[in-house]
């Protein structure tokens, strides 16, 4: 099984009141929150290659973290290094202060990489007692696992007639075990249909807005932009960017279509103080800047006739496609996106 590494004996209950839980602060930076893993200068090479390049990361308490990259982008091998799973080649990794794989903070993270295995023939429920056994953790985490999952109706059913969604949960539940402060779950939604992504999506969220840390790994740009505080953008085994997905996201923008655009840019300037572009034709300047309704009034009442007014936001899809087009040289790397 790959969900957990082995531990010494855990305590029947624990109240993390400590630095591996915060208030959650979705879409905010949390730089008031305590680190719970630094990497600096991570590299991995497989001889000539680097599957990890100098890869500096800082992951806080309380916050959905996500690495978004395609696959082969580089995005396990920092997680499985964070788990004491893979000795880097170079750079250093904190995790509560301590190396990776260290018992004291194995203690205090849970996981689920690269799928879920367990006995196809038992229940879901005794697949846990099975890993709670070898955790080390009390039977009664158990059920309390699978209630976080909402899998306590089918806890009795054999692990082979689950659904692949169901498969999921199990895993993540198993995770879960030892009511860990931080938790890293590597493309949990890898081949879920549609519900069953809303649903592992809704679950990732939860789970952070109790207070925990998670590290979300996925090739999916809405699942990251959707349930993620702050991400990382990957590929070839480099940290592309590294913030909030609002920051990475950037300012709406209010594009206006006027007749003549030489004057309603010059009245827009006037009014706003900030810098109007003419882009194919149309005004682009800040949403902020000035109210949508006031502009128009301003423009109209001036003599310009307004014809388009439109507030657009980049989505991460756009700020991934740029950074990754870049980096590549203009070769994109597959598609990231819903539909893959």
């Amino acid at each position: 099984m790959r969900m957990l590494a082995p531990l010494g004996d855990v305590p029947e209950s624990r109240s993390w009141t400590d630095d591996t839980r915060a208030q959650p602060r979705h879409g905010c930076a949390m730089t008031n929150s305590p680190v719970l893993v630094q990497t600096r200068e991570l590299t991995k090479r497989y001889g000539d290659r680097a599957a990890v390049d100098r890869v500096n990361l800082t992951i806080r308490s309380g916050e959905v973290y996500g690495f978004l990259g395609p696959n082969g982008a580089g995005k396990t091998t920092p997680l499985r290094m964070v788990l004491g799973l893979v000795r880097p080649t170079s750079g250093s990794i904190e995790v509560f202060g301590l190396p990776p794989g260290d018992m004291r903070s194995l203690v205090r993270t849970g996981s689920l990489v690269e799928g879920p295995g367990f006995f196809p023939y038992l229940s879901g429920r005794d697949n846990l007692r099975v890993v709670a056994r070898w955790a080390g953790v009390a039977d009664r985490r158990v059920d309390r696992a699978l209630a976080e999952v909402d899998l306590t109706a089918r806890g009795g059913d054999r692990y082979a007639a689950y659904s692949l969604g169901m498969k999921q949960r199990l895993g993540v539940a198993a995770a879960l075990l030892k009511d860990p402060g931080l938790l890293i779950l590597d493309e949990p939604t890898n081949g879920l249909d549609p519900a069953g992504m809303v649903d592992m999506r809704a679950l990732i969220r939860r789970l952070g807005d109790e207070g925990r840390t998670v590290v979300l790994s996925s090739h999916l740009l809405g699942e990251v932009q959707n349930v993620c505080d702050r991400v990382s953008i990957i590929a070839k085994g480099r940290v592309l960017a590294e913030s909030t997905v609002a920051d990475l996201i950037g300012e709406p923008v209010l594009v206006v279509g006027a007749d003549p655009i030489d004057e309603a840019a010059r009245i827009a300037r006037r009014l706003t103080g900030v810098p109007v572009e003419i882009i194919d034709g149309v005004l682009h300047l800040p949403s902020a800047a000035i109210a949508a309704a006031r502009l128009t009034a301003e423009l109209v009442r001036e003599g310009v006739a307004v014809h388009q007014l439109t507030c657009v936001e980049q989505s991460l899809e756009d700020v991934f496609f740029a950074l990754t087009s870049q980096a590549a040289g203009g070769d994109v790397e597959e598609v990231c996106s819903d539909a893959a």
